[in-house]
């Protein structure tokens, strides 16, 4: 199976572990990620409150490269995956604003965006029932006894209209595929709560507090780990930890460990918050 891939800015830096389970998970699924040729970083989370334009103009660039490419889009990082979705429901609902930003882009990549791009979270698309089937069918180690608590975060599912790929208020996919690999998933009522975002370095205050706050309530629920697919929630809450006792793992990392796939090493070492001990004791690396 061949898909198109964005991996954005982050999975090339401070998401590096992210970045490298999802190329050796897609690997071991036969999957080929074709990452897009001379793609450009999205503008994430800045680029709104500096500039309308750009803050379309960025995304739309990208997903002009994708449309031409002619494969279905895989986007990791849940930022990018939602400015790219927004991008897309913006140009396809054809106001004289998406018109005029769709033709200016146009004159610098060769082409319009005509809006029949499928545009798909890596969460998404491990979901579907094809690959959910292939992903059970690879697990070789059952994350049987590891208690973890899926963090879903804002903008995965926000804003629901462009974005939703799942229930907006009670998401279930994570959950469904950590309880595939043999995890158990504990309950809780903060998958969707704000880890505080872009205001890291603004109002750091503010982002350790709803950092403690979340990392509070998933040992209230047990839980050995967080699980996310955002590379902002995985920074804030890894690195504002008083006592450095949660970690918070990529669910590729889960899927490679449940896989039992060698060179694992190589991102779980990133971590600020090492998740190797627990990992480990469960004998799965």
């Amino acid at each position: 199976m061949k898909v198109g891939y964005y991996p954005g800015c982050s999975l090339h830096s401070t998401a590096a572990d992210y970045g490298l389970s999802t190329e050796a998970v897609c690997r071991s699924l036969n999957i080929q990620l074709a990452e897009i040729p001379d793609w450009n970083c999205c503008g994430a989370t800045p680029a709104h409150s500096t500039s309308e334009y750009l803050a379309k103009a960025l995304p739309l660039r990208n997903l002009i490269l994708a449309e031409g490419a002619g494969e279905d889009l895989v986007v990791p990082c849940t930022g990018c995956y939602n400015v790219c979705r927004q991008t897309h429901g913006f140009i396809s609902r054809g106001s004289s604003k998406a018109l005029e930003v769709n033709r200016e882009v146009a004159t610098i990549v060769g082409r319009k965006y005509q809006g029949k791009l499928k545009i798909m979270h890596l969460l998404d698309f491990f979901s579907q029932d094809e690959v959910l089937q292939e992903l059970k069918s690879r697990v070789v180690k059952p994350l049987t006894g590891l208690k973890v608590v899926p963090y879903y975060g804002c903008l995965l599912l926000r804003p629901s209209d462009d974005v939703a790929f799942d229930d907006p208020e009670q998401p279930q996919k994570l959950d469904r595929l950590l309880d595939a690999l043999g995890a158990e998933v504990r309950p809780w009522s903060y998958k969707m709560d704000c880890c505080g975002g872009s205001f890291a370095i603004p109002r750091a205050d503010i982002v350790g507090e709803l950092t403690v706050e979340l990392v509070k309530q998933a040992r209230k629920a047990g839980a050995d780990f967080m699980v996310t697919a955002c590379p902002l929630c995985q920074a804030n809450i890894d690195t504002r930890q008083p006592d450095r006792g949660m970690p918070i793992l990529y669910f590729t990392e889960l899927i490679a460990a449940a896989f039992g796939l060698k060179g694992q090493e190589k991102w779980l070492e990133k971590h600020i918050i090492d998740p190797r001990p627990l990992l480990k004791s469960s004998n799965l690396i």
